[in-house]
């Protein structure tokens, strides 16, 4: 389930414990990608932080769901990141991991914890330091750092009318639990088991054995059942992917179209310059505008994934 203003905890991790931000400068290129797409997207940012090999994020979705908006995200920063250091494969764990939650019961505790992720990593080493730290969103709450793109006023509401007595209070309910320990319940930890995905979901639930809770749902018993019952109802519609489809088959068919390509050397894997040129400018288009995988993309042009990747990073380089 994933309609507009749906709260998510995000976490991504690097692959197998590698770093993903080794200096400064990586840290504030994801920062200025997450400015630009939240601007274009419509995504809400309340909470982050960025550690050594992870990131915490606490989003509402915008019109387009989280999926595009977190590929987009990942993909064009760790392409720019291997080209960086001169490194090649996935710089991220799997995909990234996401727990629809209920707001009303969890918004501030995980505003509470995500933002304490920095103390307890030993990163900062007190209350004072962590107001004060540049990659995480609680120096902006408290009002030591500016973050157009973060929802600080939506938090702050929670805790008073006027911000400097918001600001307070927040800081005090940070305080309450500046030694919290991990929090399992909270990234997904400890649960039942993952099925697999939203359909395995509602089959069991067909079948009446459905579970009593799922990692990927952070709720009551009346939250889960009305998130796997919305879940049920997209199932049926598949309007997501009938669209994907749709505008593949548009983009490629448009290049082709204004370039004299035909369409079946295209998907053939057909490796003339001209063909090359027209795939990695495809290639782009349904990446970066449309958030689809690099995986699929290389599907429907005949090559493979990798072969996309270096070509969208060749025509960055040629573009800067």
């Amino acid at each position: 389930m994933d309609t507009p203003g749906t709260l998510h905890h995000i976490m991504i991790r690097g692959m197998e414990g590698t770093p993903i931000f080794r200096q400064d400068s990586d840290r504030q290129d994801f920062l200025d990608r997450l400015e630009i797409l939240t601007g274009l997207t419509g995504t809400r940012i309340l909470a982050w932080a960025l550690m050594d090999n992870h990131v915490h994020l606490l989003i509402f979705s915008g019109p387009g769901g989280i999926s595009q908006f977190m590929r987009r995200l990942l993909t064009g920063y760790a392409i720019h990141y291997n080209r960086r250091y001169s490194r090649k494969g996935h710089l991220f764990q799997d995909r990234y991991k996401s727990i629809v939650c209920d707001r009303d019961s969890y918004l501030l505790e995980l505003v509470r914890y995500i933002h304490l992720n920095p103390l307890r990593a030993g990163l900062v080493g007190d209350l004072a330091e962590l107001g004060k730290y540049k990659w995480c969103g609680h120096s902006a709450l408290v009002g030591k750092n500016q973050v157009k793109w973060q929802e600080k006023d939506y938090v702050l509401k929670y805790f008073g009318e006027n911000t400097r007595k918001a600001a307070r209070n927040y800081q005090r309910y940070i305080a309450e639990a500046k030694i919290q320990e991990r929090r399992p319940d909270l990234v997904g930890g400890g649960l039942i088991r993952s099925l697999g995905g939203w359909s395995r979901v509602v089959t069991l639930r067909d079948k009446g054995e459905a579970p009593e809770y799922d990692s990927r749902i952070l709720g009551n018993t009346d939250f889960v059942a009305r998130i796997l019952a919305e879940s049920e109802k997209g199932l049926k519609r598949q309007i997501y992917v009938k669209e994907k489809k749709e505008v593949i088959g548009r983009v490629i068919g448009d290049f082709c179209a204004k370039e004299g390509i035909s369409e079946n050397e295209l998907v053939q894997g057909g490796q003339r310059w001209k063909t090359a040129r027209a795939r990695a400018r495809i290639a782009f288009q349904l990446s970066r505008e449309w958030g689809i995988s690099l995986a699929e993309i290389a599907r429907h042009l005949g090559v493979s994934t990798s072969a996309i990747a270096n070509a969208l990073q060749k025509l960055e380089e040629a573009k800067k």
